[in-house]
């Protein structure tokens, strides 16, 4: 780490004014002096410390604050500390500007065929033959043009141009209001992280950006460290620095062995207090990360040159590399709960291999190829056709011969035949899909906020529709978290109501406050209610609280105790762990001797206890025929009530012989035993009806928790996840572990699968086990169907299982910064209900984007058949280009926006979750959808073939080229998107509903849409003239097209009778990737991971297929989705999606996308290159 530190001294921003060999702004110590120290380890660092500063508190007296104390609220003088020292943030990337986004979305392949033809057509159309013989050339089948007809035909080239660029206009228009939300995103993650901080003497909570050097920070459990700093006191203090050193053994800190706590690494154990010597980019993590951002700039100076990508990094990247490639992730923390995000998709990759494609990215993807082929077939038939036709009927039917002078008349003929046929591949491409997507996750994204779920990966907001499993906490989660002592075993008696304090001796309240109010963290207390006469405020640990409350009931005074026996004095603490269950803390008294007090769960504690104290309040022997009693009498009818038992216990130890401290088994024995309480944590109030809707909807919910089993019980019963007369079962983690391993003790999945479909609470259950659960429910294959699980954590033990499920969620008020970082989602407000609101978002992304298909598809069918079926029979698409552009923005752009936007509603839980392998477009949308285009194209073919009659108008057929638009053929375009209009109003229900108005109002951007639209359409037809190749209509011809439109309505009732179960010939469409394909991709080594599309692309790679892999590439990066494989194929063979990778990245999270070009490089461990938010 060394040479990485003093590489980079060069970065350190120089403020102005900086003296860097004096010690700037009156403070006694530098930069590079703080920097050159938090670069050394354990026995250096203290070496460098003793050497610099002579300890501790001469570090704390130059930086001129006080360990005890810390710095003073004083504006001045933290901007001081900001100016010298630097802020704690790591500056963003800039954002794309908007030009950039422009130029991006130009690069669309389609778009530029359809520019290059348009250039074609415009050049030849100014070009006059000579001779002005143009006579002999024209077709025999077109009449003579008008002069005025002739000077017109630059017009088509112009329009197209002008339809291309506003597609390209509205899709990099999108791209920046994606971009400009994910920053908001962003910024709303960074200011929920808050740490806290001891300023004047007090403890408050500051938001991490404004940590100054100086400040003295409190670390606890759980903690995610925003910057570095020197320990000035701590108690049993463990890190995991593996976000750094790669190592995964956690480090133990003390003052005298090693004092330095760097910033991104995660307190596992244990408390103490810091002093912060580092912030933003001078921390150990900002170097890193400017090294990367260093790296990144050059990177993209050779880019412009060489266009591709290559090891330009290196030199740079060998130091970081040594690492561990997480690093450059896990400087995030300074601002946000975001770090060590690669490091977890390594691991995931090497133990989640279905995680990695979200489900309807996997099924889109499948059918954007599909789509995609069938157009570009079309395409093709259809320039071949008409191409032979003209060749055919000119110079072999009329037997002409080739003019060189006619040349570029006949040119142009062609052109228009390619600029049909692309026009029919762009209609057939269906580009809304990626479009729709993202704006449906984005737009879900910003409302679930104000549900209370604050969404960090998009597509855990698309898993979640389909969760079918939930495995929650208890604590927090089911009930209000807010906790009370509400029974009491004390001197022999069972009190059910709290006692009053002359009921219990003086001698036996002194030692319950002091063992409460020394052996709770001194970060728990009770402070006064905000408003009057409202509940007291609980801060800290909730069961801490409680009994800090207890001692306050009994009319004691905790903080008495405190004050007499500061932190600082404390000789020795074994801080709480999943493993021990229990907290004690050891003071020295003032003879000399030591007391031990302990807290914990009551049936592990009592184990311990050899002595209690009797009803005189005497000690007396505790034998284990009276533990057995005291669990039947004491603790078992507490749990029956709900209550969580505590136990709290002493010992006296000599002081000579000295007791081996390291030796917690001896020294944590042989207690007496002081009181046992009942914690009361009743239920919150909307949960039960929660869990009961999550029931209907098809989703189990199990309750996984640490508490004793007789309490989980109880509570289990309380919320409805068990009732009496269900088949279910309720076991502790001893059990469970007893029931699922075979006799060597290793773990089988076919033990699993027996007990987890009835198994409803696991109590006292370990991190490990809530692990093994999700893990084996997640690998069960006992269902068709393969589960998809959500789990709810708030510590920092939940963080395996959170990572491990197909959705996390972490708690926003109780949970710990290690937990969120491993969550997907984080609920704001720590209640269950919000899950339910995740799921009902979840469920109407995945019907927001099959409203959309089920239009899209229907547009797509009608639009190609009629262009295809047209041009064969009358050598000219009845939809001109400009037409079919228009049609392509109001079914792709704005379709998307009305479609995806529409708010769920309750009746979404009234289906069971659609599952992994269920097709994207059901039965009942194949019906809706060949149903309408079978209306929709009897009306256009009865329109295209006798429309002249029934109008009684001029037939546009076989017009010559640049011949003036016809009635003929505006009413057929008119007739075509109104009737579009009217469907997306059918295309709002997708399951058989006949009332599709239903809840239309309740969403106004669709309505504003289909007006919009409408009158667009008017403009367009009335004043459209030459380039829309429209002329305008009178009042009857419109009524008539409006009927025409209005009858898809009716239609639509028609369809919807039909019932579905008998058109047994139908097909779904758009299924998840077969089982065995993905065998095959979780097979297929990482460098050659190929799924299916990249498969089909394979085979036939054609121009136009690039189109449909940029749409790929956009569909899977578009930041809405984490990674995939056939983005690998892409990236290793077109260079120039790089520049589409750099945006995507930085659209998605944008502090993140230093590492896209570090890891694209090949960072270790990660051979194929890929790297995604």
């Amino acid at each position: 780490m060394g040479d990485l530190g003093n590489s980079t001294v060069e970065f350190h921003p120089k403020k102005p004014g900086m003296d860097t060999g004096g010690h700037e702004g009156d403070f006694g110590v530098s930069v590079d002096e703080l920097s050159s120290l938090m670069e050394l380890r354990g026995a250096e660092a203290l070496q460098k410390i003793q050497e610099s500063f002579t300890d501790t508190e001469t570090l704390c007296h130059r930086l001129k604050t006080s360990p005890a104390d810390g710095l003073s609220d004083n504006p001045a003088d933290l901007e001081k500390r900001r100016q010298v020292f630097g802020m704690n943030l790591i500056p963003p990337k800039k954002p794309k500007t908007f030009l950039q986004l422009v130029w991006e979305a130009l690069q669309d392949v389609t778009l530029i065929i359809l520019e290059i033809a348009a250039i074609i057509s415009l050049g030849l159309s100014f070009y006059q033959p000579p001779g002005g013989d143009t006579e002999a050339c024209s077709n025999a089948s077109g009449g003579a043009e008008d002069e005025g007809e002739a000077e017109a035909g630059w017009i088509e080239g112009a329009a197209i141009l002008l339809s291309v660029f506003c597609v390209v206009l509205v899709t990099a228009f999108n791209d920046w209001s994606k971009e400009k939300q994910f920053r908001g995103l962003q910024s709303r993650i960074e200011q929920e992280q808050r740490f806290a901080v001891v300023r004047n003497g007090t403890v408050i909570q500051i938001p991490v950006a404004e940590l100054v050097v100086g400040d003295v920070a409190q670390v606890k459990y759980g903690d995610l460290l925003p910057a570095d700093g020197v320990l000035i006191q701590g108690n049993d203090l463990k890190i995991d620095e593996s976000s750094l050193t790669g190592e995964s053994d956690h480090v133990r800190k003390s003052i005298d062995k090693d004092p330095m706590l760097l910033s991104g690494t995660h307190v596992m154990e244990g408390s103490g207090k810091m002093v912060v010597t580092a912030v933003g980019v001078n921390s150990q993590t900002g170097i890193i990360f400017t090294l990367l951002g260093a790296g990144e700039m050059e990177e993209e100076k050779k880019d412009c040159k060489k266009g591709k990508q290559d090891g330009t990094l290196e030199n740079n990247q060998n130091k970081a590399k040594k690492q561990d490639e997480a690093v450059a992730m896990e400087m995030q923390p300074l601002k946000s709960a975001e770090g060590g995000e690669v490091e977890e998709k390594e691991k995931k990759k090497a133990s989640v291999p279905k995680k990695e494609k979200s489900v309807l990215q996997g099924k889109l993807t499948k059918l954007a190829v599909q789509i995609g082929k069938a157009g570009l077939v079309m395409s093709a038939i259809t320039v071949i056709i008409l191409m032979l036709y003209f060749v055919i009927e000119t110079f072999v039917i009329q037997g002409r011969v080739w003019l060189t002078e006619c040349t570029p008349i006949y040119v142009q003929y062609f052109v228009k035949f390619f600029i049909i046929g692309v026009t029919v591949l762009v209609v057939a491409v269906p580009e809304g899909l990626p479009l729709a997507v993202t704006i449906s996750l984005a737009y879900s994204v910003k409302k679930m906020m104000k549900d209370n779920n604050l969404v960090r990966h998009l597509d855990a907001c698309e898993t979640m529709g389909n969760a079918t499993a939930i495995c929650s906490d208890k604590t927090g989660t089911l009930t209000t978290n807010r906790m009370t002592v509400v029974q009491i075993y004390i001197l022999d008696q069972h009190f059910r109501d709290i006692p009053t304090p002359d009921q219990i001796y003086p001698r036996t309240l002194e030692l319950i406050s002091s063992a409460i109010a020394v052996n709770c963290a001194y970060t728990s207390k009770i402070m006064a209610a905000d408003k009057e006469g409202g509940l007291p405020k609980q801060v800290g640990n909730k069961t801490e609280c409680a009994l800090l409350a207890l001692v306050l009931d009994l009319k004691q005074d905790y903080q008495a105790v405190r004050e007499q026996i500061p932190e600082e004095k404390l000789y020795k603490v074994y801080t709480f762990n999943s493993v021990r269950k229990s907290m004690s803390t050891v003071i020295q008294m003032p003879n000399g001797s030591f007391r031990l007090y302990s807290k914990g769960a009551s049936e592990i504690l009592l184990k311990k206890c050899s002595f209690i104290l009797g009803r005189d309040g005497e000690v007396r022997v505790f034998k284990p025929r009276d533990k057995d009693e005291m669990v039947k009498k004491v603790i078992e009818p507490m749990a029956c009530d709900g209550l969580r038992t505590i136990c709290v216990a002493y010992r006296e130890l000599p002081a000579d012989p000295m007791p081996d401290w390291e030796n917690e088994t001896d020294i944590v024995s042989n207690l007496t035993c002081i009181t046992v309480v009942g914690i009361e944590d009743p239920v919150r109030p909307e949960v039960p009806d929660a869990i009961k809707k999550c029931q209907r909807a098809g989703i189990t919910v199990r309750m996984v928790t640490g508490d004793n089993i007789n309490t989980a019980r109880a509570i289990a019963a309380k919320c409805g996840i068990i009732s009496p007369g269900d088949d279910f079962l309720c076991i502790d983690g001893k059990e469970f572990n007893r029931r699922i391993r075979n006799e060597k003790g290793e773990i089988e999945q076919e033990r699993i699968d027996k007990i987890w479909p009835k198994l409803r609470v696991l109590a006292r259950s370990s991190p490990t086990d809530k692990h093994t659960l999700v893990k084996g429910i997640i690998d069960s294959t006992v269902l068709e169907q393969r589960q998809v699980v959500a789990v709810t954590g708030d510590g920092t033990n939940d963080g395996p299982a959170l990572k491990k499920a197909d959705v996390g969620f972490a708690m926003g008020i109780a949970g710990t910064d290690v937990a969120k970082e491993a969550s997907d989602i984080i609920l704001t407000d720590d209640n269950f209900s919000s899950i339910v609101k995740a799921v009902m978002w979840g469920r109407n992304v995945y019907d927001s984007i099959s409203k959309f298909l089920q239009f899209q598809l229907t547009v797509n069918v009608v639009a190609v058949i009629v262009a295809f079926t047209g041009a064969c029979i009358t050598q000219d698409s009845p939809l001109k280009a400009v037409q079919m552009l228009w049609v392509n923005l109001i079914m792709d752009t704005f379709a998307s926006l009305a479609l995806a936007t529409e708010p769920p509603t309750e009746s979404l839980l009234l289906r069971k979750p659609y599952g992994r392998n269920n097709p994207l477009i059901s039965r009942t949308m194949m019906k809706n959808i060949l149903g309408h285009a079978v209306y929709q194209l009897i009306i256009i073919f009865s329109l295209l073939f006798v429309g002249e009659r029934i109008f009684d108008i001029d037939s546009g057929r076989n017009a010559p080229l640049h011949s003036p638009p016809s009635e003929h053929y505006t009413i057929i375009f008119n007739t075509f998107v109104l009737m579009q209009l009217f469907n997306e109003i059918n295309a709002r229900k997708i399951h058989g509903e006949r009332n599709v108005f239903d809840g239309i109002f309740s969403n106004p951007i669709f309505c504003s849409i289909v007006l919009g639209t409408f009158a667009i359409q008017i403009v367009i037809v009335q004043f459209g003239g030459k380039p829309f190749s429209c002329s305008p209509l009178n009042v009857e011809q419109w009524l008539w097209c409006l009927f025409v439109g209005m009858g898809e309505l009716l239609w639509g009732q028609v369809i919807s009778s039909v019932p579905t179960h008998q058109l047994r010939c139908l097909k779904e469409a758009g299924h998840g990737p077969a089982p065995d394909e993905m065998m095959d991709e979780d097979l297929a080594d990482d460098e050659d991971e190929i799924d299916h599309a990249e498969r089909e692309l394979r085979r036939g790679q054609i121009l136009w297929f690039r189109g449909l892999n940029r749409i790929q590439t956009q569909m899977e990066v578009v930041s809405t989705f984490k990674r995939s494989g056939s983005f690998q194929g892409a990236v290793r063979r077109r260079s120039s999606v790089l520049s589409q990778l750099h945006d995507v990245t930085n659209n998605s999270t944008p502090s993140h996308v230093v590492l896209s070009t570090a890891n694209a490089t090949g960072a270790p461990g990660n051979p194929g290159g890929e790297s995604f938010p």
